[in-house]
């Protein structure tokens, strides 16, 4: 009997707490590489990658030129970011004028370590993230 008192308690201090809201972890993607990247015009691609998290915008890598097949050693963390937001990595070729747009990969993220390959409409986008 003493048993099924705790555990009617614990539910009532459960239920007294109001709802459990999602609490945010820490966010690294990192590993981001390109290949088989397209040639324009100007010559071979001049590829950078801008990476945001929800609502949130973590930044961009340099401009790797003429290279198609990059490969980035920036780093980006959040601090806010929650399990179900989605991770976007959008690819660019840097232009004089206007840089182009060759693809976008985007999913949602989860806690662990993850590995990704996105296919572009030319190339493919390599990624890896932790989420803690």
């Amino acid at each position: 009997m003493v048993a099924f008192t705790s555990s009617c308690s614990l539910v009532l201090v459960l239920l007294s707490l109001g709802p459990l809201t999602a609490v945010a972890a820490q966010l690294r993607v990192f590993n981001i590489r390109a290949s088989g990247l397209p040639s324009d015009l100007l010559g071979i691609t001049d590829g950078y990658v801008e990476v945001s998290c929800g609502p949130t915008y973590l930044g961009e890598t340099s401009v790797r030129h003429n290279d198609a097949n990059p490969w980035w050693d920036e780093e980006f963390r959040d601090s806010s970011a929650l399990p179900n937001d989605v991770l976007r990595l959008t690819v660019h070729d840097h232009d004089t004028f206007l840089d182009d747009l060759l693809g976008t990969c985007q999913r949602p993220i989860k806690v662990g370590n993850y590995s990704h390959d996105c296919f572009l409409e030319e190339g493919t986008l390599s990624y890896s993230y932790t989420l803690a």
